[in-house]
């Protein structure tokens, strides 16, 4: 039986190289997977990169948002994957977060619910860890600064409402709004997620501060505590 060769990008047919695709019909024309298989260049003994990368991307459901919460161990379990090719999917993904939240915060005003979850979707929605997140507002409610509160969890961990508050006074916040993430998928909101948010709404009413929100950020959606009328329960 004879050996198997790795195959290499350059020794593809030019229609079939992914690079020569994108200089000559630009980055929209290509696949996720063949995007993917220029970052990596090569595949295994017996998969292009192409197949290489469609395979991975399989293994997350073909969702980009789902393989960006990967990590660098799991991206090397395939076979052609080392820590080289691993980092640089990992950085690739990271930059398209970045760029999406650059885009939104370019927007800077926040009309509505939609517009706050689609603030932090690119920043909490690939986590695998709770995060609790304040966002301040000045009174035309255009963004003016976010910053996180505590990591791990609401029930576990205590969040400072003095540490909330002097942002939002140092920055000259009218309002705020509350966000946190979800990891398991679940949107629904829990007693914790209800308590602290009577507690900072309560707190900043005496410092004449509004709580517009409390949004829980699932992987691609999310819950608005506003929206559901819950708000002031």
């Amino acid at each position: 039986m004879g050996e198997y060769k790795k195959l290499n990008i350059k020794d593809w047919a030019v229609e079939d190289r992914p690079r020569e695709k994108l200089l000559n019909k630009g980055p929209r024309s290509l696949t996720d997977a063949e995007l993917i298989a220029i970052l990596i260049g090569s595949g295994n003994i017996e998969e292009t990169a192409v197949e290489l990368s469609r395979r991975i991307l399989a293994s997350a459901d073909n969702n980009l948002n789902e393989l960006g919460r990967k990590g660098i161990d799991y991206l090397t379990k395939f076979q052609g994957i080392g820590e080289a090719k691993a980092v640089t999917i990992a950085a690739a993904l990271e930059l398209g977060k970045r760029r999406k939240e650059a885009d939104v915060f370019n927007k800077k005003q926040i009309t509505g619910s939609k517009d706050a979850a689609e603030y932090f979707q690119p920043m909490l929605g690939d986590l695998n860890h709770e995060e609790f997140w304040i966002l301040l507002l000045n009174r035309g409610n255009r963004i003016i600064d976010s910053f996180m509160v505590s990591q791990g969890g609401i029930s576990g961990t205590v969040i400072d409402v003095r540490l909330i508050l002097k942002n939002a006074l140092e920055k000259m916040a009218c309002a705020i709004i509350l966000c946190h993430n979800h990891p398991s998928g679940t949107m629904q909101a829990s007693n914790a997620d209800l308590n602290i948010t009577r507690k900072i709404k309560s707190a900043a009413e005496i410092m004449d501060i509004t709580v517009l929100d409390h949004i829980i950020i699932g992987q691609n959606n999310y819950l608005s505590l506003a929206d559901e009328g819950m708000l002031n329960e």
